[in-house]
């Protein structure tokens, strides 16, 4: 009995500094005029959800029934999916399409009385941190000890895929980097060819000059 208790607390320990990993749960402070943005990179064909809500920062002010705020969420090349205005709180979920920053984007609306800071709870979940697990563990009638490997074995390829991408990114930095370098290469050669055929024919003409002047 004690050795099956320890074997959960393992499963369940390992699950949470998985899940840590992929889970942020923040604050955003709101300018009293301006936007502010918390971005994500995210690799395509991952689920991801959010729940936002508008709390009050100030030690002795209250939230005044009136203070909203808009929020707008845009994939990396610019597409638009999610966006609220006169919201208290909200939520989006979405699965991605794009590989690259996803970027979520809060300011407070107009009718904010001026004083009364406000800050936005964030609860960002991607990939399997966002997965419905009770729905999960319903469909495939599992529990206990089998439930919590199922759950270990998604979050290993999560990461799995997660490692993936980011060796992809690395492969295309590194061959972008490659190619700037040999354009900068070539530049300088360039540069350098050009400097030596204007000394050239600088040499060139104050020859040719000092030869019709008689002075050489």
């Amino acid at each position: 009995m004690a050795a099956s208790w320890s074997y959960r607390a393992i499963i369940a320990l390992t699950w949470w500094c998985i899940t840590t990993t992929i889970t942020q749960a923040i604050w955003l402070d709101l300018p009293d005029s301006g936007t502010k943005c918390v971005s994500e990179d995210i690799h395509n064909n991952v689920v991801v959800l959010a729940d936002y809500a508008l709390i009050n920062n100030g030690e002795d002010s209250h939230l005044h029934p009136s203070a909203t705020i808009s929020v707008k969420v845009t994939s990396p090349y610019g597409n638009n999916l999610h966006h609220k205005e006169n919201v208290t709180h909200g939520q989006f979920a979405f699965t991605t399409t794009e590989s690259g920053n996803y970027l979520a984007c809060f300011w407070a609306d107009g009718n904010n009385r001026a004083g009364n800071r406000l800050s936005v709870s964030l609860d960002w979940r991607v990939g399997i941190a966002a997965k419905d697990w009770d729905a999960v563990a319903k469909k495939e009638k599992i529990e206990g000890v089998e439930f919590e490997l199922t759950k270990l074995e998604g979050a290993v390829e999560a990461i799995h895929e997660n490692l993936i991408y980011l060796k992809n990114r690395e492969a295309e930095m590194r061959q972008v980097s490659e190619k700037t370098n040999a354009r900068v290469a070539w530049f300088s050669i360039m540069s350098l060819g050009v400097c030596i055929g204007a000394s050239v024919l600088q040499v060139w003409y104050l020859k040719r000059f000092f030869h019709k002047k008689k002075l050489i």
